[in-house]
């Protein structure tokens, strides 16, 4: 039987970096993830995206954080097992025991860095939306050219949808934002830049129709307690509602969880020993979920998983310059 001393659920930029810093702590790793790519998130919806909130980086596309996360990576030989769902894990004397649909996998400890765990688009509930879907209504955006010179609305009133409009204003013929409130959702900074951007801003408006002959070529927006109602001419309706996520599996294993997270302590762990997580799947009195945030985590749950391994292991290693290898440097 074959035990790793840490075993990371979660593929995305949290569990890379956490199984960077695995490496860095010369402990044998194993990343598993139900996708077939690493990056998460980011790379299977957000690729062209940029980021903002990545300290050293003013900013830096989805895509390209995970080709270096990727490549700091390869510094060390970790075990990867992609297109991988675990689906239970069992509690045994010394060691933990996960299984997968595609089989069975032992370790000390692990890692829980899954994100939003499962996740779903929110769908837009108006009829025919379903007619429409990759047909003119997009909830994923993987190639941003898709769009140039294209007349693009975009349904939403958070830091996403705003991202979009922002990065598709100089690519699309025309951009319009619709949102049903008045106020919107993201950053200050971004909300100033949309304000000042040549995006239509549609506010508070409703959609409530979509319609088109074979393709999307029309939505119909309803302004917020009023009868008044608009017509859009479209080329392309991107609908960012946010996504829906299901975290019933891992109640079912015996981690504490509130509806959308799972409970950990200051040290990143869960409420079984050995487990621990990072990343937008915690929470904590002030959480607050951010790729900066998770990255921080990382390193803690590592090294607090590595004491609980060993006894002997110090939780505060000392600083990077020290702990990397020498012949890596």
């Amino acid at each position: 039987m074959d035990i790793f001393d840490i075993t990371i659920v979660g593929g995305g930029p949290v569990g890379m970096f956490a199984a960077f810093y695995a490496g860095i702590r010369q402990r044998k790793t194993k990343l598993i993830d139900s996708l077939p790519q690493l990056g998460g998130q980011l790379t299977t919806l957000y690729p062209e995206k940029y980021i903002y909130d990545i300290p050293g980086f003013p900013e830096v596309k989805a895509a390209d954080l995970i080709g270096n996360l990727e490549k700091q990576l390869r510094t060390f030989t970790h075990t990867y097992c992609l297109e991988e769902e675990v689906l239970d894990l069992k509690q045994h004397e010394g060691y933990l025991e996960l299984v997968t649909n595609k089989g069975t996998h032992y370790t000390k400890a692990v890692i829980l860095a899954i994100g939003s765990g499962s996740f779903q688009p929110r769908r837009l509930q108006v009829k025919d939306s379903d007619v429409f879907e990759n047909r003119g209504i997009d909830y994923y955006i993987s190639d941003l050219m898709k769009y140039a010179g294209k007349k693009v609305a975009i349904a939403g009133g958070g830091d996403s949808a705003i991202d979009w409009a922002l990065m598709l204003e100089p690519i699309a013929e025309k951009v319009a934002i619709i949102h049903r409130r008045s106020q919107f959702r993201g950053h200050e900074h971004s909300v100033e830049k949309l304000k000042t951007s040549t995006a239509d801003i549609l506010t508070p408006y409703i959609l409530t129709g979509v319609s088109g002959d074979h393709k999307l070529n029309t939505v119909t927006l309803q302004k917020a307690k009023s009868d008044e109602t608009m017509e859009l001419d479209v080329d392309h309706l991107i609908v960012n509602y946010g996504f829906t996520s299901s975290l019933d599996h891992l109640k079912s294993w015996g981690l504490e969880c509130t509806r959308q997270a799972v409970i950990v302590d200051s040290d990143m762990s869960t409420s079984i020993p050995g487990v621990y997580a990072c990343g937008d799947i915690t929470t904590y009195h002030g959480k607050v979920k951010l790729i900066a945030t998770g990255a921080g985590e990382a390193p803690t749950a590592v090294n607090n998983a590595l004491h609980y391994i060993d006894p002997e292991a110090r939780r505060q290693p000392g600083h990077s310059t020290s702990l990397f290898p020498k012949n890596l440097g």
